[in-house]
């Protein structure tokens, strides 16, 4: 009897120390994964409810799901307790004082106390894969859902999203060892080799200008020629976000003044960080190297020389230049590629000397990091534009503007054809947030506007929102360079006035096509 009453006080001992255990060390929430294409359908859904998706408005199973399928990386903006964050005054803010500082090593004591708990080894070092130094955000690589629903409730955190989750990256990612179809997302993100266009007929495509150049045939439908009377862009540096700079191109290199283009200067710089995997540095550092063909015939259409070898003429053929690298293609679609682009615009918004930010990229969904940065680079004083999207074959017909061109801070434009200035192109993205447009599309021969291939000097051919965004920052460079003494508000004023939609606003295509001509009067 005594024996069956010590086994029965052990039983109920272990039960008791069981039970303390688990109290203890908790273990990981186990959360069922949503399949992806649950997720693509809710930013779908989201999309054309709503004009957009943000993922703050998504559940917690959701972010996680996304962040599994993804690359584990978080994205996390930060604040001390208890004070309001105003977004327009981020410009404003030293993330070295004490407060944010405290904020934050708050904030990555508690997400390391909870990853550690998955793996007793993890450091900081090694669940940071990029470090921040003007914006309050830090980017975490998460394992342990726990993490999240800490995140969510805490006064220190202002969002907490994945990162490099976006519609199709999956799909991306599951044929990453295919060729064939590595060669068509390529393709279908912009990035077309940006070979010469052969064939070009004089007084068609092209008109030729002194002293041996190119002028691009969609020129005269906004006065630019005679713009080019008043102002060519000296004196006025642009920034451009995009794939980089081809090296091989000597019109963006040593041959970069010529011509009637001289004195002015260019440099290539890249903010895309290496490959990461699960926070660790695996691929190959970066160059401002153009592996794409986008960057570079961005560059083209707005700052190629007014030459002597026969190439074409960007619009602000003596604005100064600088070219970045912030991401692989035009669809901002990994967390290095957000980063990228997040740092570049804080890289422009540091720079005095830098007046218009240019970038012809975008993404379906919010990086509330990238809408820092653009704040960020707004309050700099910084003029940005930034192309209302062009259509993949998977966004067509249902995407109105791509973000981060549906921020109140840039200016969104687009493409249209020559012969209907009230119809977007066929691939061409507008809405509410467009504000320009620039003709793109010839109606006869379905030419696009010229720029700089990647070598040599015959014109390549490029369309879209896109190249009327590079456009666009090439007209601002003009009117800025015009009147040096203005605001960057002044200068936009300038823009708007001058357009051909002014002074009623179209509900699709804004302010539609600046009259170069009239802005630099």
């Amino acid at each position: 009897m005594q024996s069956n009453r010590i086994y029965l006080c052990l039983f109920f001992m272990l039960i008791f120390v069981s039970c303390k255990k688990n109290i203890l060390e908790p273990t990981p929430l186990s959360i069922e994964l949503v399949l992806p294409q649950t997720i693509d359908d809710l930013i779908y859904k989201s999309t054309i409810n709503s004009g957009g998706f943000d993922w703050n408005s998504a559940d917690e199973k959701i972010v996680w799901s996304a962040l599994k399928h993804s690359d584990n990386i978080m994205s996390i903006g930060f604040k001390p307790s208890g004070i309001f964050f105003d977004i327009n005054k981020i410009h404003e803010i030293d993330v070295g004082e004490s407060a944010w500082q405290n904020a934050k090593n708050k904030l990555l004591h508690e997400i390391l106390k909870l990853e550690m708990e998955l793996d007793s080894s993890i450091t900081l070092k090694k669940i940071i894969p990029w470090e921040e130094y003007f914006l309050p955000v830090i980017d975490v690589v998460i394992k342990n859902p726990k993490t999240i629903s800490w995140l969510r409730k805490s006064d220190l955190v202002r969002y907490a999203e994945p990162m490099g989750y976006e519609p199709r990256n999956v799909i991306f990612n599951e044929f990453k060892n295919d060729n064939a179809i590595n060669n068509a997302t390529t393709s279908s993100s912009g990035c077309d080799q940006n070979n010469a266009e052969l064939g070009l007929i004089a007084n068609s495509d092209y008109m030729n200008v002194l002293p041996v150049a190119k002028q691009s045939w969609n020129y005269q439908y906004h006065n630019i020629p005679k713009a080019w009377t008043k102002s060519t862009g000296a004196g006025v540096k642009v920034f451009f976000i995009d794939t980089g700079c081809e090296f091989d191109q000597e019109n963006l290199g040593y041959s970069f003044n010529q011509g009637y283009s001289v004195g002015r200067s260019i440099e290539k710089i890249v903010t895309l960080p290496r490959s990461t995997f699960l926070g660790i540095n695996t691929g190959p550092v970066e160059t401002p190297d153009d592996g794409c063909g986008h960057g570079t015939s961005m560059a083209g259409a707005c700052a190629a020389p007014r030459g002597i070898d026969g190439n074409s003429v960007g619009v602000a053929y003596n604005c100064n230049l600088v070219t970045c690298r912030a991401a692989e293609d035009v669809f901002i679609e990994d967390s290095r590629e957000s980063k990228g682009v997040a740092d570049a615009f804080t890289n422009a918004a540091n720079r005095a000397d830098v007046k218009i930010i240019s970038m012809s990229l975008g993404r379906v969904t919010t990086s509330s990091q990238i809408k820092d940065a653009i704040a960020f680079a707004y309050g700099k004083g910084k003029l940005i534009f930034c192309a209302a999207g062009t259509s993949f074959s998977w966004t067509s017909g249902w995407y109105g503007v791509i973000f981060p061109a549906t921020l109140p801070q840039v200016n969104a434009v687009t493409g249209v054809y020559e012969n209907d200035f009230n119809t977007s192109c066929a691939s061409c993205h507008d809405g509410a947030e467009t504000d320009f447009t620039v003709v793109m599309g010839k109606s006869t021969n379905a030419k696009f506007p010229l720029s700089l291939a990647m070598q040599g000097d015959i014109p390549s051919i490029v369309g879209g929102s896109s190249v009327s965004t590079a456009t666009t920052a090439g007209i601002a460079a003009l009117v800025w360079s015009r009147f040096p003494t203005l605001s960057r508000d002044a200068i936009l004023n300038k823009l708007i006035q001058s357009s051909s939609n002014y002074p009623m606003r179209n509900a699709q295509l804004g302010w539609g096509n600046i009259n170069a001509d009239a802005a630099t009067n």
